[in-house]
């Protein structure tokens, strides 16, 4: 149960599904109930499957190009790092940023489950970073199998708040969102600096 706990803390909070939601109402605002909910459920499954690949296969393409997990480990914190202290700072009512041409891509596209819904804005670098970084030799088939329930958990907990967007936005307000995000920054941020520092531990006991 830690295990599950703690693998689906780090991957919600860089995920951050809350930060789509303003993203996945522009795009699906023209759409009925039924098509938007279809969109989130296969953007879901989606960054699932993207996630758990890279989870289970990642140290794999790591070795193809000679790098360490330990390199990917301080690479990929600096990255969430960065996302986190953009949550920090950032207005979050405006959502997670995606350029104007993706924005306008998408709003032209009928089907937007895997781009740019699952990929970049729910499966983006710093998910697939975490995802990466939580394996390890020392895992058995047990842990793994856990690790890759909680990303599926992940995945369900997200496609029911994209459903409840309208209402959740409705709800927080711009306040709440902002509130939120900060508090998401501020774990997100705590993540990077322990994938950082357990990064260059690793190096320095070699």
């Amino acid at each position: 149960m830690e295990l599950v706990l703690a693998t689906f803390s780090a991957i919600f909070t860089v995920v951050n599904p809350f930060g789509a939601m303003p993203v996945f109402i522009t795009l699906t605002q023209d759409d009925s109930a039924a098509n938007r909910n279809q969109q989130a459920l296969r953007a879901c499954i989606y960054m699932a499957l993207i996630l758990s690949v890279f989870f289970l296969a990642g140290q794999y393409v790591l070795n193809f190009f000679g790098i360490g997990l330990s390199d990917i480990r301080i690479a990929g914190g600096l990255m969430i790092m960065r996302a986190g202290f953009g949550l920090l700072t950032s207005k979050a009512h405006r959502g997670k940023k995606v350029s104007k041409g993706v924005l306008k891509e998408g709003l032209e596209k009928d089907d937007i489950s895997f781009t740019p819904l699952a990929m970049p804005m729910l499966s983006g670098p710093g998910a697939i970073a975490v995802s990466i970084g939580l394996f390890s030799p020392a895992l058995s088939y047990p842990d793994i199998s856990l690790i890759v329930l909680s990303i599926t958990l992940v995945a369900v907990v997200t496609f029911i708040i994209l459903i409840f967007s309208h209402q959740l936005i409705n709800y927080l307000g711009k306040a709440g969102l902002s509130a939120l995000s900060r508090i998401m920054g501020f774990i997100v941020l705590s993540i990077g600096v322990n994938f950082v520092s357990t990064g260059i531990l690793s190096l320095l006991d070699r």
